[in-house]
């Protein structure tokens, strides 16, 4: 007889599956965060005129 219970494994495939650990999928997210961020600070630069540590107040 056959096994009725289904065992899912992840689909290593689809590289936008949200999964933990050193894998593919982490370091393109990784990636996405980090171009969100950069564009982020380059925007608060151009819009107020002021480098992104002056606009914080920290320098």
């Amino acid at each position: 007889m056959s096994n009725p219970t289904k065992i899912s494994s992840i689909d290593s495939t689809d590289r936008n599956n949200w999964v933990w650990g050193f894998t593919p999928q982490s370091e393109i997210w990784n990636g996405r965060f980090a171009m969100i961020g950069f564009i982020s600070v380059v925007l608060v630069e151009v819009f107020s005129g002021q480098g992104f540590l002056h606009y914080w107040g920290i320098l």
